[in-house]
Formats: structure tokens, C-alpha cells, sequence
């Protein structure tokens, strides 16, 4: 059972760190584009600060990785946004494409740029330091940049009160990510789940590996998390497939 200051360290983890993604230096978002037109989201964490600056712009499409806000969730997919074609991105007809600095494959999005459409990724390492220059660069393409400014100093707030909390007794956790269809899989270093696990105090289990990566009840049993975390119901065909029902972490 987590104790209650754990669960408001979690919180405010949560809140604060949005799910930053990692980011690949393929391209910037450093230069100042229009609004109009019809916009492509790829990526949960770009989504949902798009969300949260009340972003005046026409989304007609996002990739299997939105789920928040409602409204874009509903929107058409295009597939998942590391596996993308030129195909399934062109059908939805967009002028504008909002990523991620992981979307890809790169070739894919030079093929988009190469037949006219603006492609802008929004590049952050898997950290805490990035996130307001996160916010700032999506408002910066969305005309919300004063409304970016001041959901970057919420969470820089956040993000102080974080770093303030006492220290939690040591608690290995595993985090576990699903989407679209994909074997559920669990975060190693150098990535988004695992800068929330440091943030909140927790120690990555999997930290040896680097990225997500699929793994078995041997694993499982070798590392013995005793804290589980998964931000959907990707946990729950984990412990299926890994037959973990009593495991300390589920339990």
C-alpha cells in the first residue's frame, strides 16, 4: 500500500513532469508559425499541453498516443507515432504537423516536409529542467505564448514544492507502458516514466536497461519491484501475460 505522502509526492510528480517524452534533435520548434490551417498532434504529452494552453487551432488528427484531451482522443489516428507512413498522415489532409521529437520514422517526415507540409517537433530530453521550454516552444507555434509563459511557471511551482518534500524510504517500482495493440512493456532509464520514478523518490527497478522493453515473470522475479505504476490499463495485460497476480507489486 502506498502511504499517503507517497501518493502526494506522486501527485505532484505527475502533474508536474506531464509525461515528457523523449526527444531526438531532428528538427526545433524555434520559429514562429500560423495557427490557421488543419493541425496533425502526435504525441500524448504535446496533446495535452495543447489542452491545457486552450489552444485555438483546428486538430483533425492525433496519433494512438493522445488520450487526453477527450476531444482529441476522439479525433481520427494515424497509427502510432514511432511507427508513422506517409500514407495514413497525407489521408487526414493536414497543413500542419505537431510532433514529438521522437514521431518518426525520420524518413517519413522528410517525405511530409518534402511534399509541403510544416512539420514542427518539439525536442525535451527526458527531464524536469525541460518542461517549461517545452510549454513555451508549443505555445510559441500556437500563438498562446503568454498563456505558455504562465503554464511554465505553474509548473517550475510545482516542480520546487517537488524537490521539497522530505525523502521517501526506498521503495523499488516498475512503470508500465501500453499502447496501440503493442506488448505492454516497462521503463528502463533514459526515459519520461523514469525522471517521475526519480522525481517522486522512487527507484527504478529496470534501470539498468535503457528505453521501454518488454519483460517476463523472470524479470520480474530477479528485480522485485514492490511498487508498480502504469498510467492505463496496460498493467493489467502485463500481469496477464507475466501470470504476476501474486507478486508484491500487485499485490
Amino acid at each position: 500500500m502506498i502511504q499517503h505522502h507517497l501518493k502526494t509526492r506522486l501527485l505532484l510528480g505527475i502533474i508536474a513532469l506531464g509525461w515528457l517524452l523523449v526527444g531526438a534533435p531532428l528538427a526545433h520548434a524555434d520559429e514562429h508559425r500560423h495557427a490557421d490551417g488543419r493541425w496533425l498532434v502526435l504525441g500524448g504529452d504535446i496533446a495535452e499541453i495543447l489542452g491545457a494552453l486552450d489552444a485555438d487551432i483546428n486538430v483533425v488528427a492525433r496519433d494512438d498516443t493522445v488520450l487526453y484531451p477527450p476531444e482529441m482522443a476522439a479525433l481520427p489516428s494515424v497509427g502510432y507515432l514511432r511507427q508513422l507512413s506517409a500514407e495514413s498522415v497525407l489521408s487526414v489532409q493536414p497543413d500542419h504537423v505537431l510532433a514529438a521529437g521522437h514521431a518518426g520514422p525520420k524518413e517519413v517526415l522528410e517525405q511530409l516536409e518534402a511534399v509541403g507540409l510544416e512539420v514542427a517537433l518539439i525536442n525535451a530530453p527526458p527531464s524536469l529542467d525541460a518542461m517549461a521550454e517545452k510549454v513555451r516552444a508549443v505555445g510559441q507555434l500556437t500563438n498562446r505564448s503568454q498563456e505558455a509563459d504562465a503554464l511554465a511557471a505553474t509548473l517550475n511551482e510545482k516542480l520546487d514544492r517537488l524537490a521539497n518534500l522530505p525523502a521517501l524510504p526506498s521503495t523499488r517500482a516498475m512503470f508500465i507502458m501500453q499502447h496501440s495493440g503493442l506488448t505492454p512493456r516497462a521503463a528502463g532509464s533514459n526515459t519520461a516514466a523514469h525522471t517521475a520514478l526519480e522525481a517522486v523518490g522512487l527507484e527504478n527497478a529496470f534501470a539498468e536497461m535503457q528505453g521501454y522493453h518488454s519483460v517476463g515473470a523472470e524479470a520480474l522475479a530477479r528485480e522485485a519491484p514492490t511498487s508498480w505504476l502504469s498510467p492505463n490499463e496496460g498493467w493489467q495485460r502485463w500481469a496477464e501475460r507475466t501470470h504476476c497476480g501474486n507478486c508484491p507489486a500487485w499485490r
